[in-house]
């Protein structure tokens, strides 16, 4: 195609990217605004459940299993609203799916909500990146966009809300040429980066432009450090391997269990869930602020960490079988993080000088893990520099994150969104939501 003739679609098609990027800026800002005010009320309810008389804790369980079935009822209405949304934006970026109808916005924003808000180890990229890609197929088809350009207004705009998000506009618009695309044309290029350009800045207006993390200044560890890193993505890539073999083995199990309706599986799943924020809030919940206490140099003890890592390297793929919208990033950050202090701890106890790496092993150990599972190893890398802005560990985090996807691929083990998309086109053959 000549470029006289490509030219006007091309125009039309970044018009198409701003419009839709300044829509899901403004509502995936307010979805982060709305999941921190109920991340603050479900801390208050815990915090008045423990000093409340009699069996007060019920109280917080019953509001997780309640918030879990409604967002599991939203699906049953929207099945499009099911889990992350990023396999079936995948699906339609590979033309194997046809784009989401506008229903999925209000079923991703009501239902990640009430399942993310209420404790699940559910993460808000999911349906943030599903309702930008709802939003760019809307304006697309309105601005009569041909079929293809529908489909890369659909991944631009997806890659838009990944960066919403995270407040990390590389990384968003990578994730679209990486994981999404696997193409850096600049057909792809110019409409991602203006919709993610604009997304970011219509989402700042509402948050605020700060990094998710705040970090103290790091240094580059020693180069002759550098194995311990490479070491660490190597077992990185073995603990993404497990992880993503319990995501899909927990959603088979929910999957066999044909005698108990969804919302019912929802409920119980909640109700696990409740139990364990009762017994300590940083054990469920999206991940946040234990992401934050472990890159912010924070004081938990290696006891502390062994039980949180193993308690959420399970919760977050039991909530996601939970069938309620929700994502798997941040939950996948959090556990990264607390692999990292865990190895650092090991490593401080075999070579002395090693409690440095406490907080440069987490940080990498976000990038890692994310590489092993999603083998996006860039946007993993980039979302991690954007959320902390800290780029003095991109040596270490490329060393490790690429051992760890080395592993994951010599392991002959899918991408944990290859597998689910696999699923869902068994599950929802033709379904456009």
């Amino acid at each position: 195609m000549s470029p006289s003739h490509s030219s006007p679609g091309l125009v039309r098609l970044c018009v198409v990217a701003v419009v839709a990027g300044v829509a899901i800026g403004l509502v995936g800002g307010a979805f982060r605004w709305c999941l921190q005010v109920a991340d603050r009320w479900r801390y208050e309810l815990l915090t008045w459940a423990h000093h409340a008389p009699g069996p007060a804790w019920l109280i917080p369980v019953a509001v997780t299993a309640f918030g879990a079935a409604a967002a599991a009822a939203i699906v049953s209405r929207i099945p499009l609203a099911t889990g992350s949304g990023i396999p079936h934006v995948e699906a339609v970026a590979r033309g194997e799916s046809t784009p989401p109808g506008l229903l999925v916005v209000p079923a991703r924003f009501v239902g990640g909500l009430l399942a993310i808000g209420s404790g699940l180890v559910l993460g808000r990229e999911g349906p943030t990146v599903h309702m930008g890609a709802a939003l760019g197929t809307a304006t697309g088809r309105a601005a009569h966009l041909a079929d293809p350009d529908v489909r890369l207004s659909q991944s631009a705009v997806a890659g838009a809300g990944l960066a919403v998000a995270f407040n990390a506009p590389v990384g968003g618009a990578l994730f679209v040429f990486e994981e999404l695309t696997g193409r850096f044309r600049a057909r792809t290029m110019i409409p991602t980066l203006l919709a993610v350009a604009t997304a970011v800045a219509c989402s700042r207006l509402i948050l605020g432009n700060r990094p998710d993390f705040d970090v103290d200044a790091q240094s580059s560890p020693a180069i002759g450090w550098l194995a311990v890193f490479v070491v660490f993505g190597l077992v990185t890539g073995l603990l993404g391997i497990a992880y993503n073999s319990l995501v899909t083995g927990f959603l088979e199990i929910a999957a066999r269990v044909r005698r108990v309706p969804p919302v019912a599986v929802a409920a119980i799943v909640g109700g696990i869930i409740g139990i364990l924020l009762v017994v300590d809030p940083l054990s469920a919940g999206g991940g946040d602020t234990l992401s934050q206490t472990a890159v912010g140099g924070g004081a938990l003890a290696l006891p502390a960490v062994v039980g949180f890592l193993l308690v959420r390297f399970v919760a977050g793929p039991l909530s996601y079988a939970a069938g309620t919208p929700g994502g798997l990033f941040a939950p996948l950050l959090a556990v990264g993080a607390l692999w990292g202090l865990l190895f650092a701890g090991a490593v401080d106890a075999l070579v002395p000088g090693a409690h440095d790496l406490r907080v440069p092993l987490a940080l990498v150990g976000m990038a890692a893990f994310f590489g092993a599972t999603v083998r996006a190893p860039l946007t993993g890398i980039v979302l991690v520099v954007e959320m902390t802005a800290t780029a003095e560990l991109t040596v270490q985090m490329a060393a490790a994150t690429a051992a760890a996807v080395l592993v994951a691929e010599l392991a002959g083990a899918a991408p944990i969104y290859d597998s689910l998309r696999g699923r869902d086109s068994v599950r929802r053959p033709g379904e456009s939501g």
